[in-house]
């Protein structure tokens, strides 16, 4: 069974529109290791929110797992690896940050509890209502 997931990214530095232009691209810099562990925890078809963070505040697309974790090639530390993602669809409508704090269907959600970490789970009610959110339910 398929997992969900979230990854963040500042858009000055890594956009939605850049990932879309690049059309897959491996998932580095991750150097917290409970974002390792949901990297190394990804699997071949799993899908992910893809978060603006910083500037935006907001997911703004839908991502998918195509490569499972291997190491970094940004480093030769062997305790790092990425996962190659690649665009599936960009939302209807971007769901920001302060909707999903006020859903109380999203109050468990890693990204407002942990919002530091970079790579996060998402259970599959979270999912739902986050697609709800942007249109897509």
């Amino acid at each position: 069974m398929a997992s969900y997931w979230l990854v963040k990214s500042e858009p000055f530095k890594y956009s939605w529109d850049q990932f879309v232009k690049d059309g897959q691209t491996f998932w580095d810099g991750v150097r917290n290791y409970q974002a390792r562990n949901n990297l190394r925890a990804m699997k071949k078809g799993d899908q992910v929110f893809f978060y603006h963070s910083n500037e935006g505040l907001a997911i703004v697309g839908i991502a998918k797992v195509v490569k499972e974790a291997y190491q970094d090639p940004t480093t030769e530390d062997p305790n790092w690896v990425v996962v190659d993602l690649k665009p599936v669809k960009k939302l209807p409508r971007p769901v920001t940050l302060a909707e999903m704090k006020a859903d109380i269907r999203l109050e468990n959600l890693s990204l407002i509890r942990q919002g530091r970490l970079s790579v996060c789970a998402v259970s599959p009610e979270e999912w739902g209502a986050i697609e709800d959110l942007a249109g897509l339910a």
